[in-house]
């Protein structure tokens, strides 16, 4: 998980922070001497980390922090404000030309995942309504058209190529095929190098005069730590990028690139690569990952998560069931499918405040998981699937040979099929939910439903 040893080293720090009763300034410092040495081990610019502990330092020792009622809850509040200003306060959305196409430059060094996010990214916005086309400008790189075809295909997303060409023509020619086919967002899926050369940059810039994007989007692997301040620094000077992907940030990032990036260069991360499913991209929302990164959840974007994992009719008739008691074996395995979609147990966990997502280690459900319940259900009759309850010993025992599992895996279905009826009375209204609105009405009882494995 992103942050993970950060997340744990500031959390060490507060824990010794909550069990003072009031707190001196020589508390504070010590305090911050920890989160200093936290935030450099991360890999963030050492001028980031100076800047950020002395405006949080002088914040967290006024008279008003240390004699209220709760000064350690002051403290953090202040560290979770001063992380989130690190980071640009507020998502910053893709610009969108007003004349149609809109076309958005993808930028970046060969390495950082720029195809395949940039594929991502229009999946992403075609889910907002637009019509995107993928252009491979590209020309360089083996298999880099290939591999744009093969994302646009599984994203059904339409590509546009002309070959080995001048990339400058066919950026070009890509937005001119766009204007004529009704598709009003172009993704130009540039060119990098494994390292920043002069005949690259002359080329970008070629492709920007050409076309006039709105965005040019500048795309970094999260796990190069201070590294891609540089990047992101000489790329800005020689183009004048308008914001950043980062991607790989469900990888061992240790945080430098996220926390230093708007610091020291002015420009906003606007999405984040969280995995290497085609749908794991999301907007970069730095109020929510300075909660993630203090271990204070993230609900807003559990709700979205629901919101996109969960048809709204179907919601609509699983809250019927729900009230009628009535959810089966068969509604068990509808469900599992969609939490499947929300992505790993450990990403959902750790969105809820409060919970551990170590306890999750391991507990994402695998297809092969999946493949044995489907076998198990499937090998019970539809009174024993509207009816668990009735699954004596001698039921199991051949539904066990039905489907090439055991009475055991039986036993643990079962068990999991419980704890998804909670699950499920918590989940499947959070669709309707949106953005803005306080709390979430029993979220706080779904850190019990985490404790076992949900695959065998």
């Amino acid at each position: 998980m992103a942050f993970e040893s950060l997340s744990d080293k500031l959390s060490a720090a507060f824990k010794r922070l909550r069990g003072k009763g009031r707190l001196t300034e020589a508390d504070v410092k010590e305090a911050m001497r920890e989160v200093k040495l936290a935030l450099l081990e991360a890999d963030v610019n050492f001028k980031v980390v100076k800047d950020f502990v002395k405006k949080v330092t002088e914040r967290a020792t006024g008279a008003d922090v240390l004699e209220s009622l709760s000064p350690a809850q002051m403290v953090i509040k202040i560290v979770d404000e001063e992380l989130t200003s690190l980071m640009g306060s507020e998502n910053q959305k893709l610009n969108i030309s007003s004349k149609s196409p809109s076309v958005v430059m993808l930028v970046g060094l060969q390495g950082a995942g720029k195809t395949t996010n940039g594929a991502k990214l229009a999946g992403y916005m075609r889910k907002q309504g637009k019509n995107p086309l993928l252009v491979a400008c590209d020309v360089y790189r083996p298999a880099a058209i290939q591999q744009l075809e093969t994302v646009g295909k599984q994203l059904g997303i339409p590509v546009f190529q002309m070959g080995q060409g001048d990339p400058v023509e066919i950026a070009k020619a890509g937005v001119e095929y766009a204007r004529k086919h009704g598709n009003d967002l172009v993704f130009l899926d540039t060119a990098g190098r494994l390292h920043i050369d002069e005949a690259l940059m002359q080329e970008l810039q070629n492709i920007k005069a050409a076309v006039e994007p709105a965005e040019i989007l500048l795309v970094i692997d999260a796990m190069i730590g201070q590294d891609a301040v540089a990047t992101a620094t000489t790329f800005d000077e020689m183009l004048d990028i308008t914001g950043v992907m980062l991607t790989k940030l469900d990888g061992d990032a240790r945080g430098g690139a996220a926390l230093s990036i708007k610091a020291l260069t002015g420009k906003p991360i606007k999405f984040a690569g969280i995995g290497e499913k085609l749908d794991q991209i999301e907007p970069f929302h730095p109020d929510r990952m300075a909660n993630r990164i203090l271990g204070m959840g993230d609900v807003l974007t559990l709700i979205e998560k629901a919101e996109q994992a969960f048809d709204e009719k179907k919601a609509e008739e699983m809250a019927e069931r729900l009230r009628q008691n009535k959810f089966t074996l068969t509604d068990y395995y509808d469900q599992l499918q969609q939490l499947k979609g929300m992505g790993s147990l450990q990403d959902v966990a750790g969105m809820i405040p409060g919970m551990d997502a170590k306890a999750l280690q391991g507990a994402n459900i695998d297809e092969k998981a999946m493949g044995r319940i489907e076998a198990i259900i499937l090998s019970m009759t539809p009174y024993e699937r509207e009816n668990p309850a009735v699954l004596n010993a001698s039921r199991k025992k051949r539904i066990a040979t039905g489907s090439g599992t055991s009475v055991v895996e039986i036993n643990r279905l079962l068990k999991q099929y419980d704890m998804m009826q909670n699950l499920t009375r918590q989940l499947t209204n959070m669709g309707k939910r949106r953005k803005g609105k306080k709390g979430l009405a029993g979220m706080g009882n779904l850190g019990g439903l985490f404790g076992g494995k949900m695959g065998f």
